[in-house]
């Protein structure tokens, strides 16, 4: 039998109400074999989530500060979830318990973890499913990292028994029964490793919106739904701040083919988008979406004869390796190089890297240009296509945005356009409309 994973994110299981067109959607397609639920998200902007009231709980802990007024609001929420839904759980002790593990020191990763556990309780007795732990399931290393031979064995060995069943998100266990977790956003990577175990034909991802968006719609107008996106292209938006998805949750699934379906909880008639390893059609001259960033600083270094001289990059570089600073793209001419760094990355460093490469590198110049944002134009219909750069260029000219750097890699998948802060908007409005038809 051909199976679907699904998941479902706390904005799709916040209240009641959720939880009922969760149930709509699961019991309407009986492939719908394997659910992940995420813990409990915001019911509104003023909200919490549950997750985060967990780390505060523990956190508070850790400072010997009374975190019993928080835990009333954990405690608040599943009682009224499981009274609303008429469900049959002892949700009372399963907090009491929990809040004498907390109590006496518990990691800070099972805290966390709490949320999709008591989640995934209710959600299975809603469904009638049965439940099965994560920690069964996902195996962890003791130094944190998924053990991929143990979690796909304890996989095939315990869901082969089982034919429908609610899987928690997020977390695991090492070999030693400890509670590890995924960073956060991390039931994305659980829905992905149960879809690659039990092989299933789509992992659909369901949260609050239809699928991705060709550009960020706090800044576009109404921008059009991105039908279909390559692992390749998610892979770039994603880097460029499209978040939508867990990026890790990509390599379990798409080494297997299996594609991932992005769907609206809310709207489950939409068809969302799908991300495949290849797209059924791929339109010359079309682009897939835009992604940006603001905030990053360029260190321009101009030295005569650069390109004569032997590890001189090199250099350069291993100032900022010993300095613990990545930079995003390094755009060079036969005497210049230009370093372009998130400023998350740079804190207080900037005197200290310049010094040192003054030293190491002697440059001719070297200048420090902060305010910029990067725009990344992305699209497998744009390789060898021309004058897609041009289309870029043009729109933003139309504009009076000033260009401030453009790089382009070798797979001509993605140009990158640097502008300044001020203009990021404006600049990414622009590019849009000159693609959008």
């Amino acid at each position: 039998m051909q199976v679907k994973v699904s998941k479902f994110g706390g904005s799709s299981l916040c209240d009641s109400g959720q939880f009922q067109k969760v149930k709509d959607i699961v019991l309407s397609d009986d492939m719908r074999c394997y659910i992940v639920p995420s813990a409990p998200g915001k019911r509104s902007k003023s909200d919490y989530k549950i997750t985060d009231l967990l780390y505060l709980c523990h956190e508070h802990v850790e400072k010997s500060l009374p975190f019993d007024e928080l835990f009333k609001l954990i405690e608040e929420r599943y009682i009224s979830l499981c009274s609303e839904l008429k469900l049959s759980i002892n949700m009372l002790e399963y907090l009491k318990i929990l809040k004498k593990k907390i109590i006496d020191g518990a990691s800070e990763d099972y805290v966390a973890s709490r949320g999709e556990y008591l989640n995934a309780l209710m959600l299975a007795e809603y469904l009638g499913y049965e439940f099965v732990d994560a920690a069964e399931l996902i195996v962890f290393t003791k130094d944190g990292r998924l053990d991929e031979k143990a979690t796909y064995a304890a996989i095939e060995i315990r869901l082969s028994k089982v034919k429908k069943a609610v899987i928690p998100g997020f977390y695991g266990a090492s070999g030693d029964g400890k509670i590890r977790t995924f960073s956060r956003g991390g039931s994305d990577i659980t829905g992905a490793i149960i879809a690659k175990g039990v092989g299933a034909v789509v992992y659909e991802n369901w949260t609050d919106v239809s699928g991705f968006l060709m550009a960020d719609p706090s800044i576009v107008n109404n921008p059009k739904p991105i039908k279909e996106v390559t692992y390749k292209e998610l892979r770039e938006l994603s880097y460029m701040g499209a978040h939508v998805f867990h990026e890790e949750a990509v390599f379990p699934v798409k080494n297997e083919g299996i594609p991932i379906n992005i769907k609206n909880t809310n709207k489950p008639e939409e068809k969302g988008t799908f991300i495949l390893n290849d797209k059924i059609e791929v339109k010359s001259g079309n682009i897939t979406g835009i992604a940006g960033k603001k905030d990053f600083t360029v260190i321009a270094i101009e030295k005569t004869l650069m390109d004569k001289d032997i590890g001189y990059c090199r250099r350069v570089l291993t100032v900022l390796e010993s300095n613990c600073v990545a930079f995003e793209h390094m755009p060079s001419g036969i005497d210049s190089i230009s370093l372009v760094i998130d400023d998350s990355e740079l804190e207080n460093k900037t005197d200290k890297i310049l010094e040192e490469i003054e030293k190491q590198c002697n440059p001719d110049s070297i200048i420090v240009h902060p305010n910029m944002a990067l725009i990344a134009v992305v699209g497998e219909g744009m390789i060898k296509t021309r004058g897609v750069s041009a289309r870029v260029f043009s729109s933003l000219e139309k504009d009076n945005i000033n260009i401030r750097m453009i790089n382009q890699g070798s797979s001509e998948m993605s140009i990158i356009v640097g502008v300044e802060n001020e203009d990021f908007e404006s600049a990414i409005r622009a590019v849009y409309k000159a693609f959008e038809n």
